[in-house]
This record gives structure tokens, sequence and C-alpha cells, in this order.
């Protein structure tokens, strides 16, 4: 089973969905508190199960509606996703994957462990 880890960062504090063999599968963006991080881990369980991919990568793609996991290629030609909440906010992105294959498997493995992760705080 997957866990949200809360842990601090400059400036406030940000979240890890880490999967059940400890791999960070997704993160935050820095919260300036630990309520609005909170409200973050909500809307990610809500949206995750829900949201369709919209496929960046795609000539020509269909613009979906929020939420979404939005699929896009980076600078390095690296495969990454985020997640838009239903207002359009980005509530949890991915690190880069070398193929499409892996991205997908991560937003799979996003909508699995959310669903039921404990939420965990840890002071570093």
């Amino acid at each position: 089973m997957g866990k949200f880890v809360i842990v601090d960062a400059k400036n406030g504090v940000k979240f890890n969905l880490k999967a059940g063999n400890g791999e960070i599968i997704a993160h935050s963006e820095v919260y300036s508190s630990l309520g609005s991080c909170k409200k973050g881990i909500a809307s990610v369980i809500k949206n995750a199960p829900i949201a369709p991919v919209e496929d960046q990568t795609k000539e020509g793609f269909e613009k979906l509606s929020n939420p979404k996991f939005e699929v896009y290629a980076d600078k390095k030609g690296e495969f990454r996703f985020r997640l838009r909440a239903r207002n359009g906010q980005n509530i949890a992105a991915s690190e880069g994957y070398t193929t499409m294959k892996a991205c997908q498997n991560g937003i799979e493995s996003v909508r699995k462990n959310a669903a039921e992760a404990n939420v965990e705080r840890v002071k570093e």
C-alpha cells in the first residue's frame, strides 16, 4: 500500500506519494502551511482515480477538461505527468521516465496507491 509522506521544504511543506516499495511516484509543489498540504493530498485522493489522461506528446491532442493527468515530454526528451485538479491547479507531478509505457505505469500507480494511502508527517 502506498503512503503520502509530508516533509519540510524550503519555505513550507510538500508531500511525496510513495508506492508500496518505497519509490516516489509523485510529488507536490511547496505549500506554505501544513493545512494546505493536507488539502492537496485530499485533492489527489479525490481526483486521481477519475482523471483521464491527456497525451500532450501527440500532435493535435484532444484538450480534456479537469481533473486530468497531462503527459508531456520535457527538455531532455523524458516523459512526465502532472495531475490537475478540477480548478486547473497542479496538485502532483512525476519524475522523468525514459519511455511512455513507464510514464503510463506511473499514472496507474498513482491511481492505485493514492486511493488507500496513509498520510505520514516526517520531520527532518
